[in-house]
């Protein structure tokens, strides 16, 4: 039955009428809340749901004002719920960490890949808040995983905060831009789907060449 309500959760979250039906903006903000604060949401369709918020923003009546002061509007608010995601995760990956540290190694988890963790955040950790949140499945876990390793909470809000105005703004700008276009509006599914085909790509291919690596050095 789960697997089932899962498909029509996401399909109903890029219909426009049905988000307009049932909460409106108020369900993006917790959609984005959710996918970017708690492990479980990692399934969630971010990137669409931004896009089709955009087109839903440029034909609303306003509400607060002119369409564009709309879109400052709600997009200042997505954003602020895509970093009290972001915190979140990173609070529950810091109350993890050392839990997960005194346990033995498993098959799953092996201390060592904490440690590669954390020299990468230690490098690349700035870069690597901000362009998760572009990569589905991978904005989930991207501040667990610096709460694990105890990133700098300053460094940490910073690149939060920054991530998720880029985030959201362009892609619920692009929605907001296209909103009015008719072949778009025609075609909302297909570009749905190139959507998540292209967010989704660079995290197959990683995940493809990855396993290729370790394959390799199993062999030799």
């Amino acid at each position: 039955m789960t697997m089932s309500i899962l498909p029509d959760l996401f399909y109903n979250l890029t219909d426009p009428a049905w988000i307009i039906q049932h909460g409106g903006l108020y369900i993006v903000l917790f959609i984005v809340f959710a996918e970017t604060g708690l492990f479980a949401g990692f399934f969630l369709p971010g990137d669409s749901l931004l896009f089709i918020t955009g087109i839903i923003i440029s034909s609303t009546t306003a509400t607060i004002g002119t369409p564009v002061v709309n879109l400052i509007y709600w997009g200042s608010l997505i954003s602020i719920a895509g970093v009290a995601g972001n915190y979140l995760g990173y609070w529950f990956g810091k109350k993890s960490g050392p839990v997960l540290l005194k346990r033995k190694d498993g098959w799953l988890f092996k201390k060592k890949y904490l440690l590669k963790a954390s020299e990468f955040y230690e490098k690349r950790g700035p870069a690597a808040i901000v362009f998760a949140r572009f990569l589905p499945i991978v904005r989930t876990f991207a501040p667990i995983v610096a709460g694990m390793v105890n990133m700098d909470l300053r460094k940490f809000t910073a690149y939060n905060i920054l991530g998720s105005f880029c985030w959201v703004g362009s892609i619920v700008s692009t929605g907001f831009v296209l909103g009015e276009n008719e072949w778009v509006r025609g075609n909302l599914e297909l570009i749905i789907l190139c959507i998540v085909a292209v967010t989704t790509l660079p995290v197959l291919l990683k995940l493809i060449s990855r396993d290729k690596r370790l394959n390799t050095t199993r062999a030799k």
